[in-house]
């Protein structure tokens, strides 16, 4: 065999051994966790503790549902943060169910924890938001700082499924809203972390949508915001898609890929699900590389469990994950 043989065997070694490693790396970053231990789950909102490096996800449940990883693969199940009503739920939301909140979103700000969740009856446009802190998840010392904000009948938005998040100068601002008139912006002030001033409508879908979650990534200059559309909540025969559009201000206007207003109905659909995972929805974005959702389980009768994947961003500034 010449040397030139052997030189080409082996640059041609070289090149598959480093196009396979590549796509290892790639694969192994682009992909869906793997997900050991407890992870039931509904609207989960992910975290990772200052200091300790825990995972934190929080999710609708009696009295905001807490699960807890060391290595963001095997979950637990931690205490749920009430463990009885505040006062105030019941002024607020007459006809809520006891101890079932829904769609907590937890940001951290300033030293402290601040974790937003909903309280409603299903179907119904009654409804508030409130928030409680901490200065730190693993000693759990929570405080309870009351009402957020709320929605009656006589509301277009409806005061569910909030999230905080920071525009490019640092200013926050919270989305929210389901269904009826759709989702709603509306700034926060930094010193009691509640609203100030007026809520502005950013997004609406037939069919349903809510869950929202807003994101600036400052590699491509956009806001995205992210959706779950369809019918949440009935087991392998939901509807739920994670779906997305854009935008250079924080109030819009949102176009998807299409050109198409989401205040007029677009939204670009980035998951519908698999025939192992139905109706994905209720994601968190967490910074702006990971993305958590619940999905239904065909091989578990419809339950809804924790995913987490590697948020990517293609060429064009769009999301996608795999």
């Amino acid at each position: 065999m010449s040397k030139a043989k052997i030189k080409g065997k082996y640059f041609v070694t070289l090149v598959l051994s480093a196009v396979l490693a590549f796509s290892t790396i790639f694969s192994a970053y682009a992909s869906t966790w793997t997900l050991t231990g407890d992870t039931n789950v509904h609207d989960p909102s992910y975290i990772a503790e200052n200091g300790t490096g825990t995972r934190w996800v929080f999710s609708t449940g009696q009295g905001i549902q807490v699960l807890w990883s060391a290595d963001g693969q095997a979950w637990n199940r931690g205490t749920q943060i009430f463990s009885s009503e505040p006062s105030w739920w019941a002024q607020e939301v007459p006809n809520h169910t006891k101890l079932d909140v829904w769609a907590p979103d937890i940001y951290y700000y300033n030293g402290k924890y601040y974790l937003y969740y909903s309280i409603s009856s299903f179907g119904s446009q009654t409804s508030a938001i409130g928030l409680v802190t901490c200065t730190s998840i693993t000693k759990g010392d929570w405080v309870d700082q009351g009402l957020v904000l709320k929605s009656t009948s006589s509301n277009t938005y409806n005061a569910i499924d909030p999230n905080l998040f920071a525009d490019k100068n640092g200013n926050l601002y919270m989305s929210f809203g389901s269904w009826f008139a759709g989702i709603y912006v509306t700034a926060i002030d930094k010193n009691t972390m509640k609203p100030t001033g007026n809520s502005y409508r950013v997004a609406t879908k037939d069919g349903g949508i809510e869950g929202s979650s807003i994101v600036y990534n400052s590699s491509t200059g956009y806001y995205y915001l992210f959706v779950s559309i369809g019918a949440c909540c009935q087991g392998v025969n939901s509807t739920y898609q994670v779906a997305v559009g854009r935008s250079t201000s924080v109030f819009g206007p949102y176009y998807d890929k299409n050109g198409v207003d989401m205040k007029n109905g677009g939204a670009t659909v980035l998951d519908s699900g698999n025939s192992a995972w139905k109706g994905p929805g209720g994601q968190d974005i967490y910074g702006t590389n990971v993305i958590a959702r619940h999905a239904y389980s065909v091989a578990e009768n419809g339950a809804p469990k924790l995913l987490i994947s590697d948020l990517q961003w293609d060429s064009s500034g769009w999301p996608y994950y795999n």
